[in-house]
């Protein structure tokens, strides 16, 4: 049987290696590329990313890999957004200035709020375990999540947060500081974590292990 092969775009903001052997370990056949050709002949499609909303979005754009982008999710290729990938997918972020996202799912990105909602000050950014919790409207048991039972726990390293427009695009959220945040989004073939499967231990790599199937 065929390996389901996965293209891992490489836009130079992400934490390329550790994902790779993440999905190795599930089965994976991994390619790493910035070639959109590549991109656009892709099974499957990871989108990582570490660093500032602006940064990523610049070199998306310099690199030619938007249009691909786009295309890819037209056609109903599953790809997933990884921490700042996902925060990529949204409409618009607003770190540091105000930047234009992949706009594939409707919303935009905020900063956590400084305070939790005691009125004590929040610790920025939100390191660490949390547990995922369903949220919104979408099904917890048909996509990426469904080898997952509710509070199981995955890992987080981030100062901004998703806000979906839309409550049918956010399928799990975590609690912090008294915040809910979008910890799982999705749209279509088009899903995103806001955390670090790939640094999740067994529950992460039960995330993508689905992500092959879906």
């Amino acid at each position: 049987m065929r390996r389901v092969e996965v293209v891992l775009i490489d836009y130079g903001m992400g934490n390329l290696l550790s994902v790779q052997r993440g999905l190795e370990h599930v089965g994976a056949e991994v390619c790493v590329s910035a070639d959109p050709e590549r991109i656009l002949a892709a099974d499957r499609v990871v989108l990582p990313g570490v660093g500032a909303f602006p940064d990523a979005m610049d070199e998306l754009g310099r690199r030619q890999l938007v249009p691909a982008i786009h295309a890819i999710a037209a056609r109903g290729v599953p790809l997933l957004g990884i921490c700042l990938g996902m925060q990529v997918l949204f409409d618009q972020g607003l770190e540091y200035t105000q930047t234009a996202g992949l706009g594939l799912i409707p919303g935009r990105v905020v900063p956590i709020p400084a305070r939790c909602a005691d009125g004590s000050l929040n610790k920025i950014p939100h390191i660490g375990w949390n547990e995922l919790h369903p949220a919104g409207e979408a099904s917890w048991r048909d996509g990426i999540l469904s080898d997952l039972e509710p509070s199981d726990a995955v890992y987080f390293v981030h100062s901004f947060m998703a806000q979906p427009s839309d409550a049918r695009c956010r399928i799990a959220d975590c609690s912090y500081g008294g915040t809910q945040i979008a910890a799982v989004v999705g749209l279509g073939k088009v899903v995103g974590c806001q955390f670090h499967p790939e640094k999740s231990g067994e529950v992460g790599l039960r995330i993508l292990r689905r992500f092959l199937s879906i």
